[in-house]
């Protein structure tokens, strides 16, 4: 029995990618004690909750690491069509919140299915790109866009402009991986910058529109909708080059940043931790994306390289999104920053797609 045992670890360690789970394991460590600190002063902290969350992403990391890339392909098709067929249950049947409807009720439980579109699009891709690597054609640059599209348009119906961004990203880059000609992407950049007059009038909600316009000017509305950027860069500039320490953040105690546990985790660790802290977490992030970017160029089948690549990415663009967002360099559009923002749902799909990079590189090997 023992001897089972031992042999069951032995081949779940082997499948674990270390240099991965390293870089992942420090991140997710400077989270736990930036939520402690972003909490701890509301007399609420989260840091259990956090703890449980990231022990179940570990897990099922783990679990999704033993799967063979072959097997992974026998998921992509059924996890499309369910994530569109929830994401239409979204739009029939969903709960709002403050005015968004991106929630579906199955009784016991709520789910965001966009969230499963983040990982089922660069699979779906990823698949389909597979199938037909042997004939790879114009048309087959123009069915992924079709099946990239629907789930994105599904989702700014919610409307959930951050989470529609998270997903298209994830399925361009497969594309772009696939080997889509610089000739389309050139005339793709002509007609969208055309269209953003139509997109500003017409396809922008309203409080989309004033996203931008207090970017371009956060002081036109100090207290309403620039409260947000101003507050964020007055902790960052505040923290210095080494930063007030940690649980001494004034702007963070003093209750002036808003979702400072959630989307505005990174002014929060910047105040306390200054330039240096910022560039040790610049440095994992790049490290993560680095690792996951090798691992996709050492991947045996363009399946594996194309899912890898969009992956690694993805998680590149997470981290870009927030810090610029926190930082005033872009429009607020909630989302949270890997590995460091509390929540449980964004951090699953992260490890989600962690796993999916060690079990493509670790039985590679094997």
């Amino acid at each position: 029995m023992m001897s089972r045992l031992k042999y069951w670890l032995r081949q779940m360690v082997a499948h674990l990618d270390l240099p991965l789970l390293l870089v992942v394991a420090l991140l997710m460590g400077m989270g736990l004690i930036t939520v402690y600190s972003a909490t701890a002063s509301t007399g609420l902290s989260r840091l259990d909750n956090q703890i449980v969350n990231m022990l179940a992403a570990f897990a099922l990391m783990v679990a999704v690491s033993q799967v063979s890339p072959r097997q992974l392909m026998r998921f992509a098709v059924p996890l499309y069509l369910v994530g569109i067929l929830l994401l239409v249950g979204v739009f029939l049947f969903g709960v709002s919140v403050n005015g968004s409807r991106r929630w579906l009720s199955l009784g016991l439980v709520r789910i965001q299915p966009s969230e499963i579109m983040k990982i089922a699009m660069p699979l779906m891709l990823a698949w389909f790109f597979h199938k037909h690597e042997s004939e790879l054609k114009l048309k087959h640059f123009a069915i992924a866009a079709l099946l990239l599209a629907l789930p994105i348009l599904l989702i700014l119906k919610q409307p959930d402009l951050g989470t529609s961004l998270l997903v298209g990203a994830a399925g361009f880059f497969v594309i772009f991986f696939a080997g889509l000609p610089w000739k389309i992407m050139l005339g793709m950049s002509v007609a969208a910058g055309a269209a953003l007059p139509f997109v500003w009038s017409m396809a922008l909600h309203d409080y989309q529109r004033r996203r931008v316009l207090t970017l371009l000017d956060p002081t036109s509305d100090p207290l309403g909708a620039g409260y947000h950027i101003i507050q964020s860069t007055i902790a960052i500039g505040s923290g210095g080059p080494f930063g007030k320490g940690w649980l001494n953040g004034t702007q963070t105690h003093l209750e002036f940043i808003p979702e400072k546990h959630t989307d505005f985790i990174f002014a929060v660790f910047s105040e306390e931790w200054g330039l240096m802290g910022n560039a040790v977490l610049l440095l994992l992030f790049t490290l993560l994306v680095t690792r996951g970017l090798f691992i996709a160029a050492s991947a045996p089948t363009l399946f594996s390289r194309l899912l890898a690549g969009a992956i690694s990415l993805v998680l590149f663009i997470y981290a870009f999104v927030n810090m610029g967002m926190v930082s005033g360099i872009l429009p607020v559009v909630g989302v949270p920053l890997p590995f460091i923002s509390y929540g449980g749902t964004a951090l699953v799909t992260l490890m989600l797609g962690v796993g999916m990079l060690m079990a493509i590189k670790t039985h590679r090997k094997l």
